[in-house]
C-alpha cells in the first residue's frame, strides 16, 4: 500500500504534469484531488504535446487507471472536450477513467458570476472558469453534485432555488438573460448520459486498491502557495493543493501517504495578481519568460518571472511534508552567465524568520540574494548529473542544501525523455 503525493511547491506551473506522467509508469492509479479546468498540465512525448486540464496525467500510460476525485469541480464542457481530444489522439480511456459521484459540477451561472465578480473587483486574477463560485456553492451546501443527476425532479428543485437566488445578481451586474431551469436540466442530463460509464464510488475504489497493495499517485493542481488556507491569501485558488488536500479530495486516510514529492521550478513564476518577492521587471525577467516559454497552458496569459525564492520554498516544504524534490526547467537557466537565489527576507531592516501570512508584509519584503555562476550552455541533451556543467551541479546542490530536502529528479526540457534521477 502506498500513496505518493505529487504537488507544486510554488505558485503553480512547475511542470507537475510531466513528473506525474513520468512516475505513472510505476503506479497502478493516478488520482487528481482538487481544482478544476483552471489547471493545465502539459506533457510532451516524442514531439507530441498533450495538454490536460481535468484528467490525470497518468492517462497516457495504457495500463494506468485514472481517478477524478470528489475534491475536483467538473466543467462538463471541458471534460467532454478533453475526452474527445484524447480519443482523437488514439488514447483509449474506456474502463480506465473513474469519476467520483460526489464531485461537484460547474454550472453556467458559476462562470457568469466568476466573470462578473472579476470584472467588478479586478483584483484576484482568476481564470474566469467558474471554479471559485462552484466551491462557494459547495461550502454553502447548495452545490450540484454528479450524484444529483440521478434524480431529475430533485435536480430541478435544486436548480430552481439556485437560479432564483443568483438571477438578480446575474442580471444586475452581468446583464445576462434569465437562465431557464428546464434547459439546464436537459443539458446536464445529456452530459450525464455521456459520462455515465465513468462514474463510480472512487473513495471505495481507491481504498480497496490500497488494501490490495496497489500503488497510487495523488496529483495536485496549481501550487502550494495558492492554497486557500496556506497560500498568499486572498490571491489564492479556491481549494487545497497542499498535501492535506489529497486526503479530503480523494477520501483516503493520512496514514496511506508514504511520500510527498514537491515539484520545484529552477526559478519562480506566478500568473495573475498577488505578492511575488523575487519578481524581475528587467531584461533578466524577460529572458526567463522567453526562454521558459512562460505562458499559461489554460489561459495563454504571460507569467511573471523571478529568481528562485528559498524562504517561500522552505515554507512550502514544511507545510506539505515534502520528502523529495523534482527540479524542473533547469535548461532555461542555461541562457544566464549569473544566477541569483533569494535566501532570506528582510522587513524594515530586520530578518523575517517565518513566511509572512499577510500579503501586505509579503509585498514589503526585501530579498537578500546570493549570486552563482551560470553555465551559458544548452543542457537539454544531458542525461546524467555528472555530465552537467559544474556550475549547474553547484546550483542544484546549493538548492538542496538550502532546503534540506533531497533532489531526486532533474528535468531539462518539457519532453518525457529529458529527465534523469540523481
Amino acid at each position: 500500500m502506498s500513496v505518493k503525493v505529487i504537488l507544486g511547491t510554488q505558485w503553480g506551473d512547475e511542470g507537475k504534469g510531466k513528473i506525474v506522467d513520468l512516475l505513472s509508469e510505476q503506479a497502478d492509479i493516478v488520482a487528481r484531488y482538487q481544482g478544476g479546468a483552471n489547471a493545465g498540465h502539459t506533457i510532451v512525448i516524442s514531439g507530441t504535446k498533450y495538454v490536460l486540464h481535468l484528467i490525470p496525467s497518468g492517462i497516457l500510460h495504457p495500463e494506468v487507471h485514472c481517478v477524478i476525485g470528489n475534491g475536483v469541480v467538473i466543467d462538463p464542457l471541458a471534460l467532454m472536450e478533453e475526452i474527445t481530444m484524447l480519443e482523437g489522439m488514439g488514447i483509449n480511456i474506456d474502463g480506465r477513467l473513474h469519476i467520483s459521484h460526489k464531485a461537484h459540477l460547474i454550472m453556467p451561472y458559476h462562470k457568469m458570476l466568476d466573470a462578473a465578480r472579476e470584472k467588478q473587483q479586478g483584483s484576484i486574477g482568476t481564470t474566469g472558469r467558474g471554479i471559485g463560485p462552484a466551491y462557494f456553492d459547495k461550502a454553502l451546501r447548495i452545490g450540484i453534485r454528479i450524484v444529483d443527476l440521478l434524480d431529475r425532479n430533485a435536480l430541478r428543485d435544486k436548480l430552481r432555488l439556485n437560479i432564483e437566488e443568483k438571477s438578480q445578481l446575474l442580471q444586475k451586474i452581468y446583464g445576462s438573460a434569465p437562465l431557464i431551469v428546464d434547459e439546464l436540466i436537459d443539458e446536464y442530463m445529456a452530459f450525464d448520459s455521456k459520462i455515465d460509464p465513468y462514474i463510480t464510488d472512487t473513495t471505495s475504489l481507491l481504498n480497496n486498491a490500497l488494501k490490495d497493495g496497489k500503488s497510487v499517485i495523488a496529483e495536485g493542481a496549481q501550487g502550494a502557495l495558492l492554497d486557500l488556507d496556506h497560500g498568499t491569501y486572498p490571491f489564492v485558488t479556491s481549494s487545497n493543493p497542499t498535501s492535506g488536500g489529497a486526503c479530503t479530495g480523494l477520501g483516503i486516510p493520512p496514514t496511506s501517504i508514504t511520500s510527498v514529492l514537491g515539484v520545484v521550478k529552477a526559478y519562480s513564476t506566478r500568473v495573475g495578481n498577488g505578492p511575488f518577492p523575487t519578481e524581475l521587471h528587467d531584461a533578466d525577467g524577460e529572458l526567463l519568460r522567453s526562454e521558459g516559454h512562460e505562458f499559461g497552458a489554460t489561459t495563454g496569459r504571460s507569467r511573471r518571472c523571478g529568481w528562485l525564492d528559498i524562504p517561500a520554498l522552505k515554507y512550502s516544504c514544511m507545510v506539505n511534508g515534502v520528502s523529495e524534490i523534482a527540479l524542473t526547467k533547469l535548461d532555461v537557466l542555461g541562457a544566464f552567465s549569473e544566477l541569483k537565489i533569494c535566501t532570506e527576507y528582510e522587513v524594515d531592516g530586520k530578518n523575517v524568520k517565518h513566511f509572512p501570512a499577510d500579503v501586505h508584509t509579503l509585498e514589503r519584503v526585501k530579498c537578500k540574494y546570493i549570486s552563482m555562476q551560470g553555465w551559458n550552455s544548452d543542457i537539454v541533451s544531458v542525461k546524467s548529473f555528472k555530465d552537467l556543467p559544474q556550475q549547474a551541479q553547484n546550483y542544484i546542490m546549493k538548492i538542496q542544501d538550502l532546503l534540506e530536502v533531497k533532489i531526486n529528479l532533474i528535468s531539462t526540457s518539457p519532453a518525457r525523455a529529458d529527465t534523469f534521477a540523481i
